[in-house]
């Protein structure tokens, strides 16, 4: 009961990911942005790190970490950005849409998709062969995508169904991009995106 108690409270202090954790969030950072990792912990704008915080990682600028150790942890809501969670029981890390402006910075590959094709994504379908403009080339099967809009304007992003030469050979209504999270997820989760 102890061990099991001294874990849960573990959980509950802002601290830094352990080796296992930090494992598990850069596999899947890399997914979508490959070693451009560094780039988020050395920007032009400071340096930053990742702290964990109620199961969810958190991106803070270094200097700020000490002002959030200031606050009792359990008037901490959250302090920097959310960029995903931790699956209580599980332990597999899911990515939020709150990290999407991080990831379309450093994105590998991208898909862009057809005007009428926005709406059906922000609702939280997966992206269809026909709704695609055009793809990174090169991008390979379950590899981490960022999707855009025709503007450019990043929508939510997702894993390849197939990869991009493979894709070429599929029928219009097969799925492309399996849609992970998405811009309408504000909406949608709104009660549970952000801590409580």
């Amino acid at each position: 009961f102890f061990d099991r108690y001294k874990k849960s409270q573990l959980i509950r202090v802002m601290r830094p990911l352990s080796p296992e954790e930090t494992r598990i969030f850069f596999e899947k950072l890399a997914k979508y942005i490959g070693r451009s990792i560094k780039h988020l912990l050395d920007a032009k704008s400071g340096k930053y790190c990742f702290r964990l915080h109620n199961d969810r990682i958190y991106y803070i600028r270094k200097d700020l970490v000490g002002f959030a150790r200031t606050i009792e942890r359990k008037k901490l809501m959250s302090v920097g950005t959310c960029f995903g969670k931790f699956q209580h029981r599980t332990r597999e890390f899911r990515l939020h849409i709150t990290a999407l402006d991080y990831l379309s910075q450093f994105a590998q590959y991208k898909v862009w998709i057809k005007p009428k094709a926005e709406m059906s994504f922000v609702y939280g379908n997966h992206v269809l062969k026909a709704q695609v403009l055009r793809v990174t080339e090169n991008a390979p099967q379950y590899h981490g995508v960022i999707v855009y809009n025709q503007q450019d304007i990043p929508l939510g992003f997702g894993g390849m169904a197939r990869s991009t030469s493979d894709s070429r050979k599929l029928d219009p209504t097969a799925i492309m991009v399996f849609n992970q999270a998405d811009i309408g997820e504000y909406l949608r989760a709104e009660s549970n995106l952000f801590a409580q």
